[in-house]
């Protein structure tokens, strides 16, 4: 009885030969990476965690319970978000709090992540001396932190919705989608940049500081862009999370602005994607080879 006989008889998968592993890793090599990226996360599971679940709980309850009572009170319970749209202070933030949140997780896995790939543990190596290109590693992270994006915010909209913090549930579940375009739009230039990086000498410390933060404060984030005096206004207009904002805010109570701005936004998000990609590839395969 041949080897195939016999697993027929058992029940049993034949095993694939070389050649056809080999053209299945060509084929869907993307999503056998990302499979490989989303396991390697139960390692640090509980932090993934505590950034879906417990970074939500606290920055909702610090807007919704402390700033936004200060604030709403003060305009007689109705902010002026600007564009002629006057809701509560926690729903006007809550777009920017969840584009926040993605634009975090990727700030996080798209550093030392990316570093640990090439120099500390070589994670890169092994995967792209099988069949898998290395232009492939780097759609699978791309795929993997997509998916991580949206376990993330996710979790954020389902609190969004328990604190009341949505204006038009029928659409603001958009904003996940949103969020997660912020998020990419931000992580793959980023990720990128890391993997141009030989040695870590605090570059990553210095994006935390002089990038993320001041993108944070100056995208919008607690207050109108337009309130911001022009010296820094510039902040916000070339800020993903900005654009990633204002499209949540559409998408939940309904901003009015122009169609042509929102088209810009949606655009500008998917020009630095793309962009981002397109360079990390070209930067993987010069590192790795093709």
């Amino acid at each position: 009885m041949t080897e195939q006989q016999t697993h027929a008889v058992l029940g049993l998968r034949s095993p694939l030969t070389p050649e056809e592993a080999a053209r299945r890793a060509r084929r869907f090599g993307p999503v056998y990476y990302a499979e490989h990226w989303l396991r390697r996360m139960r390692g640090y599971g509980w932090t993934v965690l505590v950034t879906a679940v417990g970074t939500p709980l606290v920055y909702l309850f610090g807007m919704g319970v402390g700033l936004a009572t200060l604030v709403d009170t003060g305009t007689n319970a109705a902010f002026d978000a600007g564009n002629g749209a006057s809701v509560s202070y926690l729903m006007f933030v809550a777009p920017a709090l969840l584009a926040t949140a993605a634009i975090m997780v990727s700030a996080e896995e798209n550093t030392y992540t990316v570093m640990s790939g090439f120099k500390w543990r070589r994670t890169y190596y092994g995967p792209n001396a099988s069949p898998l290109s290395s232009g492939q590693l780097v759609d699978g992270h791309a795929l993997g932190l997509g998916v991580r994006l949206l376990i993330t915010c996710g979790a954020y909209f389902i609190f969004l919705l328990l604190f009341g913090a949505v204006g038009n549930p029928g659409t603001a579940w958009l904003m996940i989608l949103t969020a997660i375009l912020g998020g990419l739009a931000f992580g793959l230039p980023l990720m990128a940049y890391s993997a141009s990086i030989q040695d870590d000498r605090g570059q990553f410390a210095m994006v935390q500081r002089f990038i993320v933060m001041p993108l944070f404060l100056f995208s919008g984030t607690f207050f109108p862009l337009d309130t911001l005096p022009l010296v820094i206004r510039w902040i916000g207009w070339i800020s993903p999370l900005w654009h990633a904002t204002e499209l949540g805010r559409m998408f939940s109570y309904g901003i009015t602005e122009p169609v042509w701005l929102t088209a810009v936004h949606g655009a500008y998000l998917l020009v630095l994607a793309v962009a981002g990609w397109l360079l990390a590839r070209r930067i993987f395969t010069g590192r790795l080879g093709a």
